[in-house]
């Protein structure tokens, strides 16, 4: 059965991105539908997997990560804007029978991502 996760490690702090909020989106020719909000746990991960089953669909998504808030809630000095505020990570799916996972490794000044396992 197929399924979506994500895993945030703060790299500033060397820890989990935990309490860093999040929303997922699918996006399709219309623009962007909200599918699910959440909060990272203690290890920075969701709860549960954010989709599964039929509902992981092929085609194309959005995590958006509410980064500048986290590293302001953990007393980071940020300017005026932050320099990252939020970080859209798009992707695709292309077997929805298969795990997706999107790792985002992130501080207040740059991130990377990649496909996991």
């Amino acid at each position: 059965m197929g399924r979506l996760t994500t895993h945030v490690l703060d790299t500033m702090h060397g820890r989990p991105a935990a309490g860093l909020g999040a929303v997922l989106y699918r996006l399709d020719g219309a623009g962007a539908t909200a599918l699910k909000s959440f909060t990272l746990n203690a290890d920075g991960r969701a709860d549960g997997p954010l989709l599964e089953g039929p509902a992981l669909a092929a085609g194309r998504y959005r995590l958006v990560f509410s980064v500048g808030p986290y590293f302001a809630q953990a007393g980071v000095v940020l300017p005026g804007p932050p320099f990252l505020d939020e970080v859209p990570v798009d992707f695709g799916i292309a077997d929805p029978q298969a795990h997706y996972h999107v790792p985002l490794l992130v501080s207040p000044w740059s991130y990377s991502t990649y496909r996991g396992s």
